[in-house]
């Protein structure tokens, strides 16, 4: 995981006043799209609305779908502000021109690869969380097929999980996109789609939501899920029988972003909420609400089980290239054409 100071104290930011002290009748409803786990959503939600007395019109859409949103209403946007979801979505976005550039005034708060999210963008994003990509299984399972602990991405190509391994479609998923650009670089594009095609055999479903194959995972529906390892780490702490795993030839990693749509209706106010969603105690917001993700603000301190999460061997990413509009819709096409389709 990138680096995080686990000592760094908890502390509210004082940005947050300021935006509790603009008076409610001053701030038109705020419209979001969140793409994090509808629980983190509504309470960022409330949190928002108690402290400033302000509205938030909210919707919960998959990241893939809340950028087809973004995309499909450019010419008459509906929404003001889109958080959360993986940050290549975000990033292809910003090169189409649908989102607004911004340097919010609690930049400076934040970890290097938050704010090198926005950089990266033209300030037309930022990173507000972060989380490795890992394996979860479920070992009572593996047991009863006869396969051993899974350890690396090319455990899941084990013959005797057919039919039990489980991701989201990357047409859809933040989270399996992530995996798709993370096998393209960890193994080089061709070998990468050779591993997804063997891989395919095995898996059952391609489901909408990246959070899906942890749930399935926990409850035996399948063997093995793909996920973000802060997904899994919330059935863990609640001693679902699963195990994490950060795969051992190493692995991607998500900068979870937020946006500001360009030509919002209420551009101040999204602007607003923008600030408050950096502070720190928005930020915390995360982990009291059993998302376990990195927090983009120094200020947040992780509780030690957390921490432990986030010791995985991460590969280089490349998140302007990925994010690229044209390689991110080349990819997608060609896993629609050899992957989605192909026989098993």
């Amino acid at each position: 995981m990138p680096k995080t100071d686990l000592r760094a104290p908890f502390a509210a930011a004082a940005f947050a006043l300021s935006v509790a002290a603009v008076p409610a009748a001053a701030q038109a409803p705020v419209s979001m799209i969140c793409s994090a786990q509808q629980d983190y959503c509504n309470a960022l939600v409330q949190a928002y609305e108690r402290t400033t007395g302000s509205k938030v019109f909210m919707v919960r859409q998959a990241t893939g779908e809340a950028f087809a949103t973004i995309r499909a209403q450019a010419s008459n946007p509906r929404n003001d502000l889109w958080w959360g979801g993986t940050g290549d979505p975000h990033l292809q976005a910003a090169l189409e021109g649908l989102t607004e550039p911004y340097q919010s005034p609690l930049l400076p708060q934040l970890h290097d690869w938050a704010q090198k999210q926005a950089a990266r963008s033209g300030n037309r994003t930022v990173g507000v969380y972060s989380g490795a990509l890992g394996i979860v299984y479920n070992p009572g399972q593996l047991a009863k097929l006869g396969v051993p602990e899974v350890k690396c991405w090319a455990d899941l190509l084990h013959p005797k999980l057919k039919d039990e391994v489980q991701v989201a479609d990357p047409n859809s998923s933040g989270t399996a996109y992530t995996f798709l650009a993370t096998a393209v670089q960890l193994m080089g594009e061709d070998k990468g789609f050779d591993f997804m095609k063997a891989m395919h055999k095995n898996v059952n479903q391609y489901t909408k939501s990246g959070g899906a194959p942890v749930r399935a995972t926990a409850t035996g529906e399948t063997a093995v899920g793909i996920v973000f390892m802060s997904d899994a780490l919330v059935q863990i702490l609640e001693k679902a029988p699963i195990v994490n795993v950060a795969p051992c030839e190493g692995t991607g990693y998500e900068v979870g972003s937020m946006s500001l749509v360009k030509g919002s209706r209420n551009m101040a106010g999204a602007k607003r909420m923008y600030d408050w969603l950096l502070g720190a105690e928005a930020q915390a917001i995360g982990l009291s609400v059993k998302s376990y993700q990195v927090p983009a603000n120094k200020a947040v301190s992780l509780p030690a089980d957390i921490a432990k999460s986030v010791d995985a061997k991460l590969i280089d990413y490349d998140f302007a290239k990925y994010g690229d509009p044209a390689e991110r819709t080349r990819l997608l096409a060609r896993w629609d054409r050899e992957i989605k389709v192909a026989p098993k």
